[in-house]
């Protein structure tokens, strides 16, 4: 598979600004025993899922393989998993639990983010709405 590394570069380094910590956010509010239910968690989760989505579309809008779908949802699930994984490695260095379930929910709802990105990025390309300078998206030699 021919894939754009720099668009997923670029795409994924939006989602890590925006998404990722909003989802370590919301997993550590959740986590505490006092604010389970807080309005907060929710907020948080849907700016990560947002995030993702933000990430995922500039790296489909970036892309230049003609596979926007596949580009936003290799850009959110890598993201996601790159993140979860340190996040899901501290945790049980500190003896916590990782819920391996509500990672994996989590997992198809952000590669669902990625579709729904890929997908808007996909459209923005087909409209002609072009990133003002494709250079930055241009593979390097080797990729």
């Amino acid at each position: 598979m021919n894939i754009d590394h720099a668009a997923l570069r670029q795409g994924g380094a939006i989602a890590l600004v925006i998404g990722a910590p909003c989802a370590v956010a919301s997993s550590v509010l959740a986590g505490g025993k006092n604010d389970n239910n807080s309005p907060l968690v929710a907020l948080l989760w849907l700016g990560a899922v947002a995030g993702f989505v933000v990430g995922a579309g500039v790296a489909a809008w970036l892309q230049r393989r003609a596979m926007p779908l596949v580009h936003g949802m290799i850009c959110a699930g890598g993201t996601y998993l790159a993140v979860q994984l340190v996040f899901s490695v501290v945790r049980l260095a500190r003896g916590r639990d990782v819920s391996w379930l509500g990672l994996f929910f989590t997992f198809t709802v952000v590669l669902f983010a990625g579709l729904v990105g890929g997908g808007l990025g996909g459209l923005l390309q087909k409209k002609g709405f072009a990133p003002r300078t494709r250079g930055a998206a241009q593979p390097r030699s080797g990729e």
